[in-house]
């Protein structure tokens, strides 16, 4: 793995991203939650380009990012993530929202609301809570499935190291975190139809 994958873009606060965005000089702006996320509250003007798409199309994507690129996620984790992948394809002028939309939220900034549904986080607490909570509960019966929560312990500890979550990757593509059609050519195509509009 080279330098630039593992470096960390630049980071941006809410309140300088807001600047730019109202001077007209905003960057384009790259939502990397799932589409159910995106749905239920992003930035206006953002673009959603889900995570495990953006890894997996890195290289096509990166021939129609050619602006600057302000990458956002729920908190920053996974928008670091993104911005590793899109700095190793040799994309320049990327930065991440510093806290996300959680801190774009705080910040008072515009938000565009759809229909509320459970951000992947909160989907990843509920599922690994549950599974170790009827482990414990049923390993009263049969002893050996107390070792279920500690596979699942081991692997939120795992996920914490890494910034990485399997579980979460999963979650992500249950057609409930899907929403509406997200992919590629439909991506493609809004890049390139906000481009000609700037140009």
């Amino acid at each position: 793995m080279s330098t630039s994958e593992t470096a960390r873009p630049a980071t941006l606060d809410a309140g300088a991203l807001r600047e730019l965005i109202d001077s007209g000089q905003g960057p384009r702006l790259l939502d990397v939650r799932t589409p159910a996320e995106f749905e239920t509250s992003h930035i206006p003007g953002a673009y959603n380009v889900p995570l495990d798409l953006l890894r997996e199309h890195r290289e096509e994507l990166r021939n129609h990012l050619a602006d600057d690129v302000v990458l956002i996620c729920r908190s920053g984790g996974r928008a670091t993530q993104a911005g590793q992948a899109l700095a190793g394809a040799g994309l320049p002028n990327l930065k991440i929202l510093d806290g996300g939309m959680l801190a774009w939220q705080v910040a008072n900034a515009p938000v565009k609301h759809g229909a509320p549904r459970w951000d992947l986080e909160r989907q990843v607490r509920l599922v690994a809570g549950s599974i170790v909570l009827v482990s414990i509960l049923a390993s009263v019966f049969v002893p050996g499935l107390k070792w279920v929560a500690g596979f699942i312990g081991a692997g939120l500890t795992f996920a914490a190291v890494t910034n990485t979550c399997a579980m979460g990757m999963l979650l992500g593509k249950l057609p409930y975190n899907r929403g509406a059609s997200c992919d590629l050519d439909t991506i493609v195509g809004q890049l390139h139809e906000s481009a000609g509009g700037r140009a």
